[in-house]
């Protein structure tokens, strides 16, 4: 999904308050946490996830390994902190997507 401007603003809002819920140590990324990675995304649909201080990869080349195995799309990448978003597939787990939706029809 490509974003503009004030959409990405619009997200980088959203998450600023979020802590976030993965740690990338020095194991690196892995499949597991990929997978669980994934799943969080389809229930959340916004997520922040950090890189330790003594892990190997880089943060934006961690980042587009996620959002490529979780279809998801990157927002922001701000010194080792992660923020994607990917619009849930259930429709129950949409909040922040129909929030998104009204926020685009408005033009703001």
């Amino acid at each position: 999904m490509e974003l503009k401007g004030k959409e990405r603003q619009f997200f980088k809002k959203e998450a600023h308050a979020l802590k976030p819920i993965f740690q990338i140590g020095k194991g690196g990324l892995s499949e597991e946490m990929i997978h669980q990675i994934q799943n969080a995304v389809e229930k959340r649909e916004l997520i922040k996830v950090t890189l330790l201080q003594n892990t190997l990869e880089e943060p934006q080349e961690a980042a587009e390994t996620i959002a490529e195995a979780t279809g998801s799309t990157i927002i922001q990448v701000i010194g080792h902190t992660i923020v994607l978003y990917k619009e849930a597939r259930n429709p129950k787990h949409r909040d922040l997507s129909v929030r998104f939706a009204e926020f685009k029809k408005r033009g703001r």
